[in-house]
């Protein structure tokens, strides 16, 4: 009797278990790369017909029209994402952490998302990238690698529910070159954003974007097929969404912009677990998708969770959604977001540098020709700013008027209203913990910059353990990648290098200017009528062939300038032509004066008219 009795027990307790695993809805997540919201249904004229996959998502189920990420790159809002927190709070920040020697572990007791899964009886999987920024085990995440192909994955499944799994599309990286002719977008028929160039080379990057998600959406329609050729398709929440912007764009794709952080997402599935349908304009950070999928599948969510359940019954919707920008590849940086109803506020960090940095796109013939018409002078005002001019410390945008952040108000007496709010909300979302305040270790550093095939550090954090052989101040490095001499000892500073603009010039006394400029100047004004700028760290040797240090500048009105080495005055020139023409006054350089043994410092004063604007392009010491 009592063998007859366990065994009921027993049977019972399976069937009680198998009754709530089946109960549980399947989840699905399709998840694309670079890939911004372009298509029919989120009111792209150019894909109006030609997404019909995806439309049918968002038409049978929730199409989030104002969805954004909380960085700019794959392996920041990957590992935020399976986190469910944002990067900035547990050490993910840095774009291809933790993949070296230098080990990057989460905080004690803190578990990725499909762990949470799993370990609540769903069977886990993710079919591609991964992309995590941190040390994690991948047999405590995920149950099993598929090894059919994305969409013909569902067989192997059917006995495996309830699932969570991750299949991770090209999205924006498809490659179209072999697209069909036919369906191909005209470069003709597209419209460039307005932070670009409008020319050919800008509307075939705009019109193979869209070609790429066509791609996608042809891996969606058969993923979509065999879901329901598995008869599984009733109890799977398919939810469809992307990374970050569009990859060849490079205001979009690792810039914390409107275009580099809206991203489409759309939520199919069944009535119990995704109860409304149709269009959702409220702000929604993509870590509420993270604390939802854990709803749907009835795991409590854990305290470090900075998400929400979308769909909850006392949800409510967010006044404003964050993100965050550090070192990507090889391009050191730090810049903070926050985005509200109508407004981008941005805070940037590294003032020494222009936005459109060094990058491992460089070689592309988009950015080529970014780079070309600024340097042959035919690049607008406006982009001219955007990409190659001072990065202010804080930007503000109305971005129900200019989405593509091109009109900044931070300045603009009209908002500062809305400027202080902004600050605090950025405030308050930081106090809550930022772990990229300070710099990421050296061999850290080391492994991202040092002969990588994206490029070479050229920031001055890097220049901390780098060797300086002349003593120019300047890396062997440094100057190598700057078409430079690292043996020649001499004292060159043309500040063309977009990394680190000032090449460590710093604003002494009567200067309280950013004097980085547009990419190739440092700029200030001379507020009171004067004003320094210094060069430090120094240890380069004068010798007779130092004929004269020559300052290239143009100033507004007529300035005088006084050279000094080691704190000792070698002479004074005047630059006598005022306005937009460049001149190039030269202090000689004569032992007797000063110029003689090791020079450890250099300090250039100006004396001018107050106000006087002044332009620096090269400070260099003649032989």
């Amino acid at each position: 009797m009592k063998k007859i009795l366990s065994a009921f027990v027993l049977t019972f307790a399976f069937a009680a278990a198998s009754s709530a695993a089946t109960s549980k809805p399947n989840i699905l997540w399709i998840f694309a790369e670079d890939t911004s919201p372009w298509m029919g249904c989120y009111g792209s004229e150019v894909n109006a017909d030609a997404t019909p996959n995806i439309d049918a998502l968002a038409k049978s189920g929730v199409l989030f029209r104002r969805a954004f990420v909380p960085a700019p790159v794959c392996s920041a809002c990957r590992s935020a994402m399976m986190g469910g927190r944002s990067q900035i709070r547990f050490g993910a920040h840095e774009h291809r952490s933790g993949r070296g020697t230098n080990k990057i572990h989460m905080p004690k007791g803190m578990k990725l998302l499909p762990q949470l899964m799993k370990e609540n009886g769903y069977f886990t999987f993710n079919h591609g990238k991964t992309d995590y920024n941190f040390e994690w085990d991948q047999d405590a995440t995920y149950s099993a690698q598929l090894k059919q192909g994305k969409a013909e994955i569902f067989d192997a499944l059917k006995d495996r529910q309830p699932f969570f799994g991750q299949i991770q599309t090209r999205g924006g990286k498809n490659n179209t070159s072999r697209f069909p002719a036919r369906r191909k977008t005209d470069p003709a028929s597209v419209t460039v954003p307005p932070d670009y160039p409008q020319n050919q080379i800008y509307r075939e990057v705009v019109a193979q974007h869209h070609d790429a998600i066509r791609m996608d959406d042809d891996l969606i329609g058969r993923i979509m097929e065999n879901l329901e050729a598995s008869g599984m398709a009733d109890n799977t929440i398919v939810v469809y969404f992307g990374d970050h912007g569009a990859n060849n764009l490079v205001r979009h794709k690792q810039m914390p912009t409107e275009g580099g952080l809206h991203v489409p997402f759309i939520v199919k599935g069944p009535k119990k677990h995704v109860p409304r349908q149709g269009v959702r304009e409220d702000l929604v950070n993509l870590l509420d998708l993270s604390a939802t999928t854990l709803a749907w599948g009835g795991v409590k969510q854990p305290k470090w969770y900075e998400g929400q359940d979308l769909f909850a019954a006392n949800f409510k919707p967010r006044a404003f959604v964050t993100a965050a920008k550090d070192r990507l590849d090889h391009t050191l940086d730090r810049v903070r977001t926050v985005r509200t109803d109508r407004f981008r506020y941005t805070r940037n960090y590294k003032l020494d540098r222009i936005f459109l940095q060094p990058q491992y796109r460089d070689r592309q013939p988009y950015l080529k020709n970014l780079r070309e018409l600024y340097a042959t002078g035919k690049l607008s005002p406006k982009l001219k700013e955007i990409y190659f001019g001072e990065r202010p410390a804080e930007e503000l945008y109305d971005v129900s008027k200019d989405p593509a952040q091109i009109n900044n108000l931070a300045k603009n007496p009209k908002f500062k209203r809305e400027l202080n709010r902004h600050r605090k909300l950025l405030d308050d979302w930081l106090a809550k913990g930022d772990t990229g305040e300070g710099e990421e270790p050296i061999e850290e550093m080391r492994e991202n910059a040092d002969g990588k095939k994206w490029g070479q550090g050229v920031n001055p954090e890097y220049e901390v353990y780098r060797t300086d052989s002349d003593g120019d101040g300047l890396s062997d490095t440094w100057e190598k990648e700057n078409g430079r001499d690292p043996q020649d000892g001499r004292l060159v500073f043309e500040f063309d290098c977009g990394g680190w603009q000032t090449e460590g010039w710093k604003a002494t006394a009567g200067i309280k200017d950013n004097i980085a400029g547009f990419q190739g100047y440092l700029d200030f004004a001379l507020a009171a009528g004067s004003g320094s700028i210094s060069r430090s760290g120094l240890k380069a040797r004068a010798t007779d062939a130092d004929k004269a240090l020559v300052v290239k500048l143009r100033a507004s009105k007529r300035v005088s300038v006084q050279v000094s080495a080691n704190g000792k005055k070698l002479g004074k020139a005047v630059n006598a032509a005022g306005g937009k023409k460049w001149s190039s006054v030269r202090v000689p350089l004569k032992s007797e004066a000063g110029w003689n043994g090791t020079i450890e410092s250099l300090d250039v004063s100006f004396k001018g008219r107050k106000g006087a604007l002044v332009e620096v392009d090269s400070i260099v010491v003649e032989r």
